[in-house]
């Protein structure tokens, strides 16, 4: 079997995912476009060599629409015979590209990919492609199906995590986030955007807050407690009597924050890389999905870490840097509980409570974070795990080369 190797990772800055976000102005076929551009640049890259192209995107209509990840590679002027398929596994889309890149590498199907995601949140709202778990009345009181809020809610209090333990961990992301930027850790992989001209619209991520504190989080109110009010809570207390209720404790400061952005991850053989004169960074060990309770929903991460450890016959010692999306502070707090690793080798430079989740692209922004974070440390192995809807869980390992 193929190894299949990381040769680059980029991703745009994030911006806040409303109309007043930095990225607002900006396509995602735009956004998409600059990050294949830039590694054709990067890496001298002879695009006809590039087998697919697979972007994870969740709200795949309207601008997003008609697979824009064939559009995005047409949009690059990369050569036509590169094809583009577009994955949708909720917040894991962007993984589930890496994964599925990966696989096809190392079965042999194909050479070179590139795999990532886009997200134009503030232009293609969250859950304007509609779907039967969130919108269709008779499926969700049949399976009980609650805003993931409301799940993260309950993770934490059967967790035992108060709101001063969430906050705790938003205000350590923001942090870490906020020094990582402000030392350059995120400079090699975050490529600007640009308008036609040229012109810089967006150099960094700027939807970090690094003046938060303790007094700003604890000033926000709950998220979720009216949609629990409104019959939320009760059908997921109907599966969880042990709980006599639950603690709203999410607010948008220690939720993952909707924003705009894409990523791009160059995978490939031992071949493609000795054809291109591109040297490896990485390779992908193991990935797995999985799915647990789809009520409480979140769970799934843990899990299937375990799984992927399990197969690629590792234990968590095996491990130097864990990543986990931080679609809500209960739900790091729990995978750190179920892998039982400490909060020291986890989310080292933040996450999406302080840089945003871009839904479709975040996988494989997240993948190149850690990349560049066990380079900088001159480590070796890292497990990126994400949270799902409909209670699935995705993990991947990679090991420097």
């Amino acid at each position: 079997m193929n190894h299949a190797y990381i040769f680059d990772a980029v991703r745009t800055p994030r911006s806040k995912g409303k109309a007043d976000g930095s990225l607002h102005q900006v396509k995602p076929i735009d956004l998409g476009a600059g990050l294949l551009r830039e590694l054709q640049r990067r890496h001298d890259l002879d695009t006809a060599y590039v087998d697919d192209v697979a972007m994870g995107c969740v709200t795949p209509v309207g601008e997003q629409g008609s697979c824009i990840a064939k559009a995005i590679a047409m949009h690059a002027g990369w050569d036509q015979s590169v094809a583009g398929v577009q994955l949708d596994r909720f917040c894991s889309s962007g993984l589930e590209a890496v994964n599925t890149a990966a696989q096809k590498v190392m079965s042999g199907w194909t050479q070179l990919m590139v795999a990532g995601g886009v997200e134009a949140m503030s232009r293609v709202p969250m859950g304007s492609n509609g779907g039967a778990m969130f919108t269709d009345p008779d499926f969700v009181l049949q399976q009980k199906s609650v805003p993931q809020g409301i799940g993260a809610d309950l993770i934490a209090t059967l967790g035992g995590w108060d709101r001063q333990a969430v906050d705790s961990y938003a205000l350590q992301s923001q942090q870490r986030a906020a020094h990582a930027q402000a030392s350059g850790y995120f400079d090699r992989s975050v490529v600007p955007v640009t308008d036609s001209n040229g012109s810089v619209i967006l150099a960094k991520d700027d939807f970090i807050k690094a003046n938060s504190s303790m007094d700003g989080l604890a000033a926000l109110k709950p998220s979720f407690a009216k949609l629990g009010a409104m019959g939320a809570d009760e059908m997921l207390l109907s599966k969880y009597p042990e709980v006599a209720a639950i603690n709203h404790v999410h607010t948008p400061g220690n939720s993952s924050g909707i924003v705009d952005g894409a990523s791009a991850v160059l995978i490939g053989s031992a071949q493609a890389g000795r054809d291109l004169n591109l040297t490896p960074r990485a390779k992908i060990i193991m990935g797995t999905v999985l799915a647990t309770e789809p009520s409480i929903m979140l769970t799934g991460p843990g899990p299937a870490a375990k799984q992927a450890l399990k197969l690629a016959g590792m234990t968590t010692a095996d491990i130097d840097l864990w990543e986990i999306n931080e679609a809500f502070a209960s739900v790091a707090l729990r995978y750190m509980q179920d892998l039982d690793i400490s909060a020291d080798i986890t989310n080292v430079n933040g996450g999406a409570i302080a840089m945003g989740h871009p839904l479709g692209a975040t996988g494989a922004m997240v993948l190149g974070v850690v990349l560049d974070e066990l380079e900088r440390r001159n480590l070796n192995t890292a497990m990126v795990s994400l949270c799902i809807g409909g209670g699935m869980g995705i993990a991947t390992i990679i090991e420097r080369v």
